[in-house]
Parts: structure tokens; C-alpha cells; sequence
């Protein structure tokens, strides 16, 4: 069994890191639509969300912006990664992670690839609905505190959510080591 996993959310100031581990069933027949999620339109990667949560055994793995702060970005992407992994409950020979660094996962083998969510399928899934996955988390949270658009910046430094910020102050689910302003 091959298992692919990647994070989002690493770039923002907002809420959690979220991971992803899949492993499909079967070699899917969407195989080929599959991109990094960050190449892909909104209304596509839903529907490859949908269709990779068909045909695979996934998990996901939140860590908190409280635990990001304690451990630093770096080691809270490697403990997504990791965790996610473990909550698969799959003992997979081959584990491909996307980045350059190797989180603890007792695999036979784990390879970091650069750039895996556009190479590697089973990456490019994790990618896909991992992002989905945090995006309706972000919506969610809007509805919670709609001066901050996170509907619309899910969580990134873009410069209405750091206006926001001037304006009405930090969140709770900010992450306060970030430069926020």
C-alpha cells in the first residue's frame, strides 16, 4: 500500500495546520485530474474531494494554532503529517510526504518529495482534500466572525485580514508568532 500526505494552512495566521494521509482502494479512474490543490479551481477540487473520500482510506490531523506557537510551524507540519498517518490505521510500505522533510512514521519506507503534491497522485489527493477539508473549516468559522473574511482569505495574511486585525484585534485562533500586521 502507498499513502500520500500533505498539509495546508502552513502560510497562515489564522487557525490550524490540517493533514492529510490517502491511500486509494483501487487505482482510480480520476487519476489523471488529480493536480496540487492549489492549481485547481474551487468547484473541481470539491469534486475530487468527493471522489478521492469514495475511493480511499484517508485521515486527517488538525494541530491547533496553540500547539503551532508552543512547537513552531516547522515541527507542527511534521507532527500533522505524523498524526494524520497514525490515524489511518494502515500499515503502508510506502509513505510519500510533500516537502523536503521527513516526519516520524513508522512506514517500511518514507520519502519526502519536493513538490510531491504535483508529482506524486496519492499526494495530490491528500493535497485536494486537506484543502477542502480546511476551506469549510474557514467558512465555518466566518459565520463566527465575519469581520475578518475568512470566507474569502481562509485564514491568510491577505491585506483585509490584516486590516481586520488593526481594526477589531487578535483572535483567539490567531497565531500570535506570525507577523500579523
Amino acid at each position: 500500500m502507498i499513502c500520500g500526505i500533505d498539509e495546508v494552512g502552513r502560510g497562515c495566521i489564522f487557525g490550524p495546520i490540517l493533514s492529510a494521509a490517502v491511500v486509494f482502494k483501487k487505482k482510480p479512474n480520476f487519476i489523471k485530474e488529480l493536480d496540487d490543490s492549489k492549481k485547481l479551481k474551487k468547484e473541481k477540487r470539491e469534486y475530487l474531494s468527493s471522489l478521492i473520500l469514495e475511493n480511499s482510506y484517508y485521515a486527517f490531523a488538525e494541530i491547533s494554532n496553540i500547539t503551532i506557537e508552543k512547537i513552531n510551524i516547522h515541527n507542527a507540519s511534521l507532527l500533522a503529517m505524523q498524526t494524520a498517518y497514525e490515524n489511518l490505521k494502515l500499515n503502508c510500505s510506502l509513505v510519500f510526504v510533500d516537502g523536503k522533510f521527513v516526519p516520524k512514521i513508522t512506514a517500511k519506507t518514507v520519502k519526502a518529495i519536493i513538490k510531491g503534491d504535483s508529482i506524486i497522485d496519492e499526494i495530490k489527493a491528500a493535497s485536494i482534500i486537506a484543502k477542502v477539508k480546511r476551506d469549510k473549516l474557514m467558512d465555518e468559522y466566518d459565520k463566527i466572525y465575519p469581520l475578518y473574511l475568512l470566507k474569502k482569505n481562509k485564514g491568510y495574511p491577505t491585506k483585509e485580514h490584516k486590516n481586520a486585525i488593526k481594526k477589531h484585534g487578535v483572535l483567539s485562533l490567531h497565531r500570535k508568532s506570525f507577523k500579523l500586521i
